[in-house]
Parts: C-alpha cells; structure tokens; sequence
C-alpha cells in the first residue's frame, strides 16, 4: 500500500491530497482540511481546506483522468475523509503535515473510529530547536490514542531559504521503534518496522476513556463510525506467526526496543543544517564551488565551518558509496571525470576543489584577524588569498576628491560622523566588489571551469539591528548564518573545535571581541583578543545577548515598543525602568532606520523563529517613524510611575 501526496483539482477547487494505492488501483483521494499558512508557509495560495459535504458521511467520487482510466482501467476513486479496511481487519488512515499541529488533529478522530495505522506525509522545514516539538505530537498523540504512526518528511532543500530535515520515524504507542536521521547529503532515507498491531488493540482496550469517547463518537454519527471506512477485501498486510510456511529465517522480529530520541543540540543543527543547504544549492545550480571573503571573525569563520563539514558529510557518503548519488554529484561539482570512481581522499582534498576564501584587508585591519583566516583557511583546506584593497579606496576617495574638492576624513582624526561612516562603508562595500570579481575570475586562473556562489556572513542579530552596509559583504548569493544568532554561532565554532582537533582555532575565534575593523586602530586602547579598538557591541550600543532578547520579543511574543518594554521591566530585573526602556528605545530606533536593509537582504538559510527575512518570513513595512512618538511616552510615562531607587542608582 503506498500513500502518495498529489494536487487534486476536484470540482473545480484544487486540494492538497493524499492518494492511498494498492496493486495499480487508486483506493482513496484524501484531501487535506487545514492549512500551513504561517511563518514560511504560503499553501493557501495554492490549494483550498476541504471541508467534507453535510450528509451522506461525507463520500464523493472523484472522476479520475481519461488516460489514467484508459490505461489502467480505473474510472473513479472514493474522495473525502475516509479510511481504509483491509480484508484481515486492519485499519489504515492518514493525515498531512499541518493536520498533526492543529488543535483539533486529524488523528484523534481517526483513532477514535478504530484506525490503528495513521500516516502523515510532511513538509515540515527545519528550525533550530523545532525537532523535538515535533517528535513530542507525534510520541503524544499515539501515547494518548494509541496506534501505530508513520511519519514521513520531506529532505532537502526547496529552492529557496529553507532546508527540509527529514528524519522519518515509526512511533507505536508513544514508543519510537523507527528513526531516520535528521540531517544528510542523502535524497531519500527509508526506515522500516515490524509492529504487533494487537498491542495497538490492547492499548486502546485498557484505556477506559478511550473506549468511552469511541462509543459516544459511534453513537452520536449513528452508524458506528462506519461511514468513514472503505472495505478493500484484497489486500492483507497481516501475516501469521503460527503459520507453518514462515520458517525462523523469514519471520520478521518485531520491533519492541524503544529507541531513544536522536535529537541534535542547537550548535550541531547550526552547522549540518546549513551544510546540506549549501550542498544542495551547489550540486543543483551548476557551479563550480564557493568563494568567501574570510575576515578571521566570528561570522565568516562560521560559513567557512560550514562548508567545512559540507565537505565532511560529502567526503563520507562519496567515499562509503563511489559509485552513489552523492559521489557522482561531488566529481561533477569537483570537475573530476564523470566516468570515474574518483572521490576526495580527505575532506581538506574537496574543500580546496570548491572552497576560495580571501582576507581582504586594509590599513584598519589587523595582523591578528589575518593570521586566524590563514589558519582557518589552511585547516579546513581551502584555496585562500590574502590581499590588500588600500588602492581601491584611495582610487575611490580621489574620485570623489577630483569632484568635490573635499576629502572625508574619520571621526578620530578631526571629521564628522557623517565622514566617518562614509570611509566605513566604501572599505565595506569595495569588498563585495572584490569578492565577485573573484568568484568569476578564480576558476579561470586555475585553470578550471564555472563559477563560484558568493557567500555572505551576516548574521540575525546584525540584520535585526541593522548593523551592516548596504551592498557590503553581507550582499552575495548565499549566506548559511543568515538566522542564527551570535550567541548560536559561538557555541557552534566551540563545538566543532573540540569535535574536529584540526579546526582548534575556532575556539580562539569564538572568544575574541567581535570587530568590523573599519577604523584606524587605537594602539591605547586595542586588545590582544581582539587586535582592534573597535568592537561591534560598542558601534551598536547593545550586546549580541540582548538583540537575541529584542529579536525574540519583536517576532515571536510580537511585541511593540510598550509590550517588550512591560515584559524587560520584569525579565531584567536587575537594571533600572529608565535604563531598560533607553535600550527598548534604542532597539526601536535602529530597527526602524534600517528595516529598509532587508529588502535587498541576501536569500538565508532559515533557521531562527525571529528572522527578520522580509522577502518571505517576516512581511513588515520598511517605512516606519523613527521616534516612534506614541509609543515612547507611554514608555516614559510607565518610567516616571516607577522612580528609581537608591539600589538602582548603586547598581
């Protein structure tokens, strides 16, 4: 038996349906009844929820296609909420992706009606955190119904910013005895079960309640429940054990050892997440490989560990299988003859077929950021150069010197701040430049076809914020970190530098102040960590810890300036109500002068529930009133209420 999922236009309306077949004949069209319209999700664009006809148990017949009947000999399939009964008793039945998280799911109704084998074919896309939710409906629905779930889902990526994380699973009972793994570079991952459905019978039986909210559901419809189920009196999917032609060898065990939940933490699904996006995005688009403009900083070290361990899950499947899939892809993308069994030896050797990172640096940089990229670049194999774009600014600034008569100069140096941010930006953006100069021209001084995807590294936090210029290396063509959190990210490079000894100085990264390095350093008050004066927390006026508490407020708790700054009146506790609402005010403040930023934001894997991704995920106006005037006297009037202790003064 085989559950398809097909669009089905059905008396002119087009629904979102599960197709059950068995033996070439069509048993049941069962179309969805709710909607994934939320966060990523636009299905209501493209199919209607079906709401089953009053009377009559609610059975249609769906004409089927003429070529269909004609070559199949099928002329017609039941349509509606249905089930299906095999000739050995067994109930079959389903429900589909958003049906398993509304309130009122599918399954209930079905287990209620006797059903004891339910499947769900998903399209459930990945967030960070988001997998054990998941698992837990699909533990609890069967844990308080009963009966045997499966659970399918789609992997890989859809074309766009969101990466479907697989993982099937069989549940029986609120046991999981069946689990696919999350993340892979692999296109399909089956996984099979032996079940003894009349453990799913007993459950049920012992469940007083159960059985008397099954008899109300039968008594209520009248027919016992019956006008629901079709009878397919050729198909059997029960064997018996006692049944001499079974011999030991062919008698499948059944599967009674639970498993534990296989569930990555956060910093693990920050890196394989995005790594089986980035491979899908490159074997699917053709081209030749990467190319990162590599700062030594937190963000770009985090894309380069990325693809890094791309190029680990790569290696592996290539290597475990040189004639598979995934082996054939890796020498298409490497250049390699197709016609051969080559693999990459080690992932170093593939990272530098496809991975070109560059330090691009200038007089503001630092050698301390220059020799973590060149270390970086080296552990994780990738073909790195290390330049200098001083000519290009100057050119630039004499350009504008011929034109003007002026010449900016920065804050430090006796210029305004209106100066100081121009000389910032024109480094920043002469960088995204470069970097697509490189990912042309790269392949062709290797003497290698194709072109290279330009990857961005700006992170959530900074999109939040706005902290980044427009057009500057945050613009590219990728960019895997898009929204994972500072916070996030770090965690992230310590674990793989434990994981992978190799990768070590990622754990010195991690710790070092973050720096944009825009500026002329300060010798009196540069750090060793840092090698640079200018730190991104100071340039923002808040940390990376307190735009996670904005960002999550903002989106998820949806809250405005008044309701975030009443909720961090009590989360921050320790801080004084003026203190707490300058900070609600500045975050307001600089998310609304630069929401206009994420209307050009480079395409992201989505990974974080407050992405501020305004092309699909987060559809807000980019115009808004910058004092927000309203809003900020309630806020100052909630301040003058609550005068400040001396204990507030002190701390």
């Amino acid at each position: 038996v085989c559950d398809f999922g097909m669009p089905v236009l059905h008396g002119g309306v087009r629904y979102n349906c599960r197709v059950i077949c068995y033996n070439r004949r069509v048993l049941l069209i069962r179309p969805k009844t709710a909607m994934a319209d939320n966060g990523n999700y636009r299905e209501g664009r493209y199919f209607t929820a079906y709401t089953a006809p009053s009377g009559g148990g609610g059975s249609e017949t769906h004409l089927l296609p003429t070529n269909f009947a004609n070559k199949f000999g099928q002329r017609d399939a039941p349509f509606g909420l249905h089930y299906i009964t095999c000739a050995d008793g067994t109930t079959i039945g389903c429900e589909s992706c958003e049906e398993l998280w509304t309130p009122q799911s599918s399954h209930i109704d079905l287990a209620l009606r006797g059903v004891e084998i339910i499947g769900n074919g998903s399209g459930s896309h990945h967030e960070l955190r988001k997998l054990s939710t998941r698992m837990e409906l699909m533990i609890n629905a069967t844990r308080k119904c009963g009966g045997v779930y499966l659970y399918s889902n789609q992997r890989g990526c859809d074309g766009s910013r969101t990466y479907y994380d697989g993982c099937a699973m069989i549940v029986v009972n609120g046991r999981i005895v069946a689990q696919a793994p999350q993340f892979d570079v692999q296109d399909v991952h089956v996984v099979t079960a032996t079940v003894d459905l009349d453990d799913v019978r007993s459950y049920r039986a012992s469940q007083p309640s159960f059985g008397i909210q099954a008899a109300r559901l039968a008594t209520e419809e009248g027919s016992g429940g019956g006008s629901h189920g079709l009878l397919c009196d050729d198909i059997h999917l029960v064997f018996d054990p006692l049944d001499v032609s079974l011999s030991g060898k062919n008698r499948p065990k059944v599967a009674e050892e639970d498993l534990s939940l296989q569930i990555a933490a956060p910093q693990e699904e920050c890196c394989l997440g995005p790594a089986c996006w980035l491979w899908d995005f490159l074997r699917r688009s053709g081209a030749a490989g990467f190319f990162l403009p590599l700062s030594g900083g937190a963000d770009s070290s985090s894309v380069a560990a990325i693809v890094a361990v791309m190029c680990i899950l790569v290696t592996k499947a290539a290597r475990d299988d040189p004639e598979g899939n995934v082996a054939q892809d890796c020498r298409r993308v490497c250049r390699q003859d197709e016609n051969s069994l080559w693999v990459p030896a080690t992932p170093q050797e593939m990272g530098n077929h496809i991975l070109h990172t560059t330090f691009m640096g200038t007089d503001n940089s630092s050698e301390v950021t220059k020799s973590r990229a060149k270390r970086l670049g080296d552990a994780i194999g990738s073909y790195h150069l290390s330049i200098k774009i001083d000519l290009m600014v100057s050119a630039v600034l004499q350009v504008f010197q011929l034109a003007t008569g002026h010449m900016p100069r920065f804050l430090s140096r006796g210029g305004t701040m209106s100066e100081d941010l121009a000389l910032q930006n024109i480094q920043a953006r002469l960088r995204m430049v470069t970097a697509y100069l490189m990912a042309q021209l790269l392949p062709w001084v290797r003497g290698r076809s194709g072109f290279l995807l330009v990857l961005g590294s700006a992170n959530v936090d900074e999109g939040l914020r706005g902290y980044m210029t427009k057009y500057d290396c945050s613009s590219a063509d990728l960019n895997p970190i898009g929204a994972i959190s500072k916070g996030d990210l770090k965690r992230m490079l310590l674990f793989l530098s434990k994981k992978y000894p190799d990768f070590d100085v990622l754990a010195e990264i991690a710790n070092a102040p973050p720096t944009a390095e825009l500026r002329p350093i300060d010798a009196a008050t540069a750090t060793a960590e840092a090698g640079h004066s200018q730190t991104d927390e100071d340039d923002m006026g808040m940390t990376y810890e307190e735009l996670g508490y904005f960002g999550r407020l903002r989106k998820i708790s949806r809250c405005g300036p008044v309701s975030m700054f009443r909720k961090l009146l009590v989360t921050w506790s320790h801080l004084s109500p003026s203190e707490v609402a300058s900070k609600v005010k500045r975050f307001f403040y600089y998310y609304s002068l630069n929401r206009h930023k994420m209307t050009t934001i480079t395409p992201a894997y989505h990974a974080e529930a407050y992405s501020p991704d305004d092309n699909r995920f987060d559809l807000r106006q980019f115009l808004y009133n910058t004092k927000w005037t309203r809003q900020f006297a309630v806020i100052d009037d909630i301040v003058a209420q609550h005068p400040e202790t001396d204990k507030d003064k002190n701390d």
